[in-house]
């Protein structure tokens, strides 16, 4: 479901951590689009920006200079509790941490927000997503009852299921085994195809990233390269001409 309306855009992206000598430029002037019904991979070595980018232009981090938008929303004009809303309700997330509460079960997690909010419920939209990524037979179980994959799987259609219109996953399958992080990232595949959602994700693992429509590389705070359709080899190979040597994927920025 490709518009070519922009989700979220970044124009002139700076962001710079302490003074002097010793600042840290983790963006420097970065001009990037996330289209409607998208599924994007942002990669890099360890401190390119990559997560920076990420959480600037999901409000959870203020620009130095430049501006981000949400839609046509100006995320630079608004204040703390405007931003609170934003991310509240056009925004969704996913973590390597399931961030899931304990005493609930799958399906309360997953509405908690939207019950914290104070926001109705389209219960057959809930219904789909959960189908979605496979947790019709789990919603009565709480977190210690699911395994890792299925605790992510609660993550990802709680990220889901208020409609956002962009959803941001930091490393959503960094602790999840190999078969378990395909299937996650089978639902979040599916999450665009079949649900028309929109996802932006930062990753180190070249497979995980070969899922995604598009692949952004970032280094020193810029964007150097991008891939359309990429596939696992076509980013390794990309990864290694980036590099210089050195370490070229990190965890963390």
């Amino acid at each position: 479901m490709s518009t070519n309306e922009m989700a979220a855009e970044a124009k002139a992206a700076s962001k710079v951590y302490g003074h002097g000598e010793t600042a840290v430029h983790a963006l420097r002037g970065v001009d990037v689009g996330f289209e409607k019904g998208k599924f994007t991979a942002i990669m890099g070595p360890s401190g390119s920006g990559k997560s920076t980018l990420m959480h600037c232009m999901a409000g959870l981090d203020r620009l130095t200079g430049g501006e981000v938008f949400i839609g046509d929303t100006a995320l630079t004009t608004l204040n703390d509790k405007q931003l609170t809303e934003l991310r509240r309700n056009r925004v969704g997330f996913i973590f390597q941490a399931y961030n899931l509460v304990p005493t609930l079960n799958a399906r309360e997690n997953i509405t908690l927000p939207m019950d914290l909010g104070g926001r109705d419920i389209d219960t057959a939209w809930v219904d789909e997503v959960i189908s979605t990524v496979g947790l019709a037979d789990r919603v009565t179980h709480r977190p210690n009852e699911l395994s890792g994959g299925q605790q992510q799987r609660v993550a990802v259609a709680r990220a889901l299921a208020s409609k956002p219109e962009i959803v941001y996953g930091d490393e959503p399958t960094g602790n999840l085994d190999s078969r378990t992080s395909a299937e996650i990232l089978e639902f979040m595949r599916a999450a665009v195809d079949e649900l028309g959602q929109t996802i932006v994700m930062v990753t180190h693992d070249p497979r995980g990233a070969s899922y995604a429509d598009r692949v952004l590389f970032l280094a020193d705070g810029e964007i150097v390269h991008e891939l359309e359709s990429p596939d696992a080899d076509l980013i390794y190979d990309t990864i290694r001409n980036l590099g210089d040597g050195g370490p070229v994927l990190g965890d963390h920025d």
